[in-house]
């Protein structure tokens, strides 16, 4: 079940609409057993009352015996729709918050590369998963605890009122003046307890990056300063948690006092009103019976409006990432089949830094591929070569110019055709915990065995194909391929969606001799056909390159075919191979 809150602001109101629409039925079933129990929570009383009343007037024992089995049954009967209700209310509230779940995962997996660069997987983590839970109380307490406390403090004020209208509109006036104040405090509550969950996303943050970068700090002896900043931001998240727990716990300050009020003037009504007979001893039982049941609602309240408090924190965040949009537009115009022309036309590309300031990365940068040939891009670190690759396969768009695939400018292309036609091979490869097939296909279960086991072949993986033990089925995981294994899968990946445009990003960096061979021959059958753009750290890669484009600063300082440049001994691509920095 997915349906998202829509495009407006995402509120309470919009997330029950979205989440709770769906089961109309269920919420149903909840609140008539919630009315039900609740009217035979307020009939309790009564027949202890009645039962009272029969003993002093001297009833027949079976008639009182009838009076105890009768309310041994409402007493039953209101216990177990509580139950029902209650297991109805946590069903309802999982299936909501799965959707609710699912639909923030694929939100923030179509926002652009920008997006995620500003932001650690562990606060996304902590966003998508952790604000979800926090809301998942808002769904599940609303109806059965929320919503019934109120109905049920209504149900009490009601049969106040039925006894003497005096004594209801005391108990009203209490209760009004309780929730006006339990409204202002819980006001201040919530934002104290935004804050604590930006503090809780900030620190998973910290904490998902050092973990991921475990090697490292290891084998810098870094280990301290990352365990430093655990503490530091533990200490700065304190002070937090305890200012939105105070504020949570004025709240229980406020409906203690409530309480205390309300009991005092029970205890006055019912010893006044029966002295000069205005109600009778079963009625002055009856006051103090309602006053008292009016606690356990009223400390309920308490409880959720403090979960609550942290649900419409979590729901801002949870707004606040719906909020985001992807500067990446799905475009109209789907690109051509077959090998893919490309042409930069005076493409500019500047980013946001760490200060807010734009870094420029490129300023009219121009040249053209023609389909079917292969592009050698050769720079320092900074020139701007990975930056091509992410216009290329659109995880950004050019801030000023064109990069047209096919004669079809990227922003007015779909991006379900330039996802297929357009292949990225990094020397990051991400291996799922998944079985091989899933792997391979990205999940996509219309890819068949036969079409997998031919690529397979024809990479030369089916003597390790035949070494698992359950062949496709295996389950592979992030750890348990080579090198050279990771590669050979991304390279399968890529022929699967047989792309018009490849990208690699110097694929056999890091891989021994005789699987750089095998990864070299699996690139000769992939290019064929095809139009390549090879990002070459070293120079064997773009020996297979038709022409090179030199870049610096963001701008091509020489380009020609590969054979000339290397020929031509004052070429900056000669002076690159002579002094061994064709970098990396």
């Amino acid at each position: 079940m997915s349906a998202r809150p829509g495009e407006g602001p995402v509120t309470h109101g919009s997330l029950l609409r979205a989440y709770l629409g769906p089961q109309r039925a269920s919420v149903v079933v909840m609140v008539v057993l919630l009315l039900v129990s609740i009217l035979l929570e307020v009939a309790e009383p009564r027949i202890v009352a009645h039962f009272i009343e029969s003993v002093r007037l001297g009833a027949a024992e079976g008639t009182l015996v009838g009076i105890a089995l009768l309310f041994l049954g409402v007493a039953a009967g209101r216990q177990v729709g509580r139950v029902v209700a209650a297991y109805a209310s946590e069903r309802v509230s999982w299936t909501a918050t799965n959707a609710a779940r699912e639909d923030l995962t694929a939100h923030v997996l179509d926002l652009d590369l920008g997006f995620h660069e500003s932001r650690s997987p562990g606060e996304l983590i902590e966003r998508i998963d952790g604000d979800v839970n926090e809301v998942a109380e808002f769904f599940s307490s609303l109806i059965v605890h929320l919503v019934g406390s109120v109905l049920l403090v209504l149900g009490i004020l009601t049969a106040l009122t039925v006894l003497d209208w005096r004594i209801g509109l005391t108990f009203a006036a209490i209760t009004l003046v309780g929730l006006v104040a339990l409204t202002r405090v819980a006001a201040i509550a919530t934002v104290k307890w935004e804050d604590d969950r930006e503090q809780s996303a900030r620190f998973f943050g910290y904490v998902s990056e050092s973990l991921r970068a475990t090697e490292d700090l290891r084998s810098a002896g870094a280990t301290g300063h990352a365990m430093a900043g655990f503490h530091r931001r533990l200490r700065a998240w304190l002070p937090v948690k305890v200012r939105a727990e105070t504020w949570g716990s004025a709240i229980w300050v406020v409906l203690s006092l409530v309480f205390t009020a309300g009991m005092a003037f029970a205890f006055g009504y019912a010893g006044v009103f029966y002295q000069n007979g205005t109600v009778s001893f079963s009625g002055a039982y009856l006051v103090v019976a309602y006053a008292t049941m009016l606690t356990t609602p009223i400390e309920v309240l308490r409880l959720q409006v403090q979960k609550l408090q942290q649900a419409g924190a979590a729901i801002r965040r949870i707004a606040e990432l719906f909020g985001e949009r992807s500067t990446v537009l799905d475009g109209s115009r789907p690109l051509p089949p077959g090998a893919l022309s490309v042409r930069f036309e005076r493409v500019g590309f500047e980013y946001a830094g760490d200060g807010g300031e734009r870094k420029t990365i490129m300023e009219e940068l121009s040249f053209e591929v023609p389909a079917g040939q292969v592009l050698g891009l050769v720079g320092r670190t900074g020139a701007g070569k990975s930056t091509i690759a992410h216009l290329l396969s659109r995880m950004y768009d050019p801030g000023r110019g064109r990069v047209l695939l096919g004669g079809v400018d990227t922003r007015e292309a779909t991006l379900a055709s330039l996802r297929a036609q357009v292949g990225l091979v990094t020397q990051d490869v991400q291996v799922f915990d998944a079985s091989l097939r899933d792997n391979l296909t990205f999940f996509d279960g219309a890819v068949t065995d036969e079409r997998l086991l031919a690529v397979l072949d024809e990479l030369e993986l089916g003597p390790w194909l035949a070494t698992l033990p359950a062949g496709l089925d295996s389950r592979i995981a992030p750890g348990t391929l080579s090198a050279g294994q990771a590669q050979l899968l991304a390279l399968a990946r890529v022929f699967l969606r047989d792309p018009g445009l490849v990208i690699l990003d110097e694929p056999s960096s890091r891989l021994d001799l005789v699987t750089e061979a095998m990864v070299e021959r699996a690139l000769d059958r992939m290019l064929a056909g095809r139009t390549a753009i090879v990002i070459a750290h070293r120079l064997d890669t773009i020996l297979r390159a038709d022409r090179v484009l030199v870049l610096d600063g963001g701008a091509v300082v020489e380009s020609g075919a590969t054979s000339d440049l290397l020929g031509d001994p004052g070429s900056r691509l000669a002076e690159l191979h002579r002094i061994g920095k064709v970098l990396r």
